[in-house]
């Protein structure tokens, strides 16, 4: 144990030491301070000006409580806007020493890697959170004395937490873009990666605090939490000081890039027998742990849903009586179904489905890919549960409506999602001695195999059962009678 807390304190002098460098740098640098200082002082002041207008605005019509709700975001946005302009002194942190040949000389100390890196992220870090930190303190000063308002003790330490969170995220993800870019240009540009997300997830958490829903906002800090140890596990796993030195990472050779991706997808294998033998060993062995969560969360959304049945209930009539029968067929047949073209329409919904939850999943480390993948069920189990309190049988409905083409769709979402977060989490869990860009070739040629050999295959039984099977399962089962 001694052992160690040495070594951690050993790591945390050689980070600091980095930092107090590069702190003490950029205080000197009147052009990184200037711009900082007033728009920190100035953003504020304005928003201060904003929301003393909309206050008075909304009053005069009898809405005060929605300048009441205006307030805090403007709060979190005064914290937010500090940190969004600071971001460049991350992203030139390793980029930038490199366009000034200062990376070399850096990187020959004799400071581990994780010192490197680490020191790098703190004097990354400590500069937009002061500026952050400043100007909300000079928001907040300039409403207590132009409109007399106080936050909660409770609000005041959720926005702090969010504001402390989004930097160290936006931080994290600018220093991997930085080490993995050999200009500042390139950082810049890929810098869109990391703050439109964030923005995003502002207007989110905008909507919440218009609503009032303020407790969501701490399942939000921790999942931010989370999202910041997997880009420092991220960073910090592929930061190598050999590759630093001795590599072009903005190099991209197709030709390489396609052989890489032919390798993966391949496997070796002599023949399509022994390809997709490889596969199904691939899916039920090395994408266990996936399959098993994807599976848990499918689980977890059907619960919220028959759950969420009782607190917005139906209008029971909508369940009642059993208005099915043989004139549905034609019905049926006119909205698509029971012909070749309805097939082929619910494939291609499907199909368009998984690759928006891949492309989702792939900047998210997979979180939204499960999410949507999670929506659909969850509607099943808002329906089935609505079934249930009318004094219907949810099993009849789950047996009519769902079950005969669910055998293969779920699975091929269980699958999918499996392949999905496998991909959104290569990143992070890439073999030793692989580079980036490697790492993800493999990934995205591993997650096109799944698709191929597993996914697209139960997509068109999937698709098949659903447009020739369930209409006539559901109007056998639920015929008058």
């Amino acid at each position: 144990m001694s052992v160690e807390v040495s070594a951690l304190r050993q790591d945390w002098t050689g980070a600091w030491s980095i930092a107090r460098r590069e702190i003490r740098d950029q205080l000197r640098d009147w052009r990184i301070l200037t711009p900082i200082a007033i728009l920190t002082l100035f953003f504020p002041l304005l928003m201060n000006f904003t929301a003393q207008q909309a206050v008075d605005f909304v009053t005069r019509y009898g809405a005060p409580v929605i300048g009441d709700r205006l307030i805090p975001f403007l709060l979190m946005v005064v914290g937010f806007f500090p940190i969004s302009i600071s971001l460049v002194i991350a992203l030139e942190s390793f980029a930038g020493e490199r366009e000034r040949l200062s990376l070399e000389p850096l990187l020959a100390t004799p400071l581990t890697d994780s010192q490197l890196y680490y020191g790098k992220m703190i004097a990354s870090l400590v500069p937009p959170l002061g500026a952050s930190y400043l100007g909300i303190s000079v928001y907040l000063i300039g409403l207590i004395f132009r409109l007399g308002w106080v936050p909660s003790s409770q609000l005041l330490i959720q926005i702090m937490a969010l504001t402390t969170v989004q930097a160290i995220v936006m931080v994290s993800g600018a220093v991997v873009i930085s080490s993995q870019t050999t200009s500042v240009r390139a950082a810049n540009l890929l810098a869109s990666f990391v703050i439109i997300p964030v923005a995003e997830l502002i207007i989110g958490e905008s909507l919440i605090m218009f609503w009032g829903r303020y407790q969501i906002l701490w399942w939000i800090v921790l999942a931010l939490i989370l999202v910041a140890v997997v880009l420092m596990r991220m960073g910090l796993r592929l930061f190598n000081r050999e590759e630093l030195l001795g590599r072009e990472l903005d190099v991209f050779d197709l030709k390489w890039a396609w052989m890489v991706f032919k390798q993966a997808f391949l496997a070796e294998a002599g023949s399509f027998s022994e390809w997709y033998r490889g596969l199904l060993k691939h899916v039920f062995k090395r994408m266990r742990v996936p399959i098993i969560l994807m599976a848990a969360a499918l689980t977890l959304a059907y619960i919220l849903g028959s759950h969420f049945a009782e607190t917005f209930t139906l209008p029971g009539e909508l369940f009642q009586g059993r208005a099915y029968n043989q004139d549905w067929l034609e019905v049926l047949t006119a909205f698509g179904l029971l012909t070749p073209a309805g097939a082929a329409k619910i494939f291609f919904i499907n199909a368009r489905a998984l690759l928006l939850a891949s492309l989702l999943g792939v900047f998210t480390f997979g979180v939204l890919a499960v999410i949507l993948l999670m929506v659909p069920v969850g509607l099943i189990g808002y329906f089935a549960g609505n079934v249930a309190l009318a004094g219907q049988s949810s099993f009849l409905f789950l047996e009519a409506l769902v079950l005969p083409h669910a055998t293969l769709e779920v699975p091929a979402a269980i699958i999918s999602g499996a392949s999905i977060l496998q991909l959104g989490m290569a990143a992070i869990s890439m073999p030793q001695g692989s580079s980036l860009g490697e790492g993800w070739i493999r990934a995205m040629a591993e997650w096109v195999r799944v698709g191929v050999g597993i996914v697209i295959p139960l997509l068109i039984g999937a698709a098949l059962l659903e447009t020739f099977v369930t209409p006539l399962i559901a109007v056998s089962l639920l015929a008058g009678g």
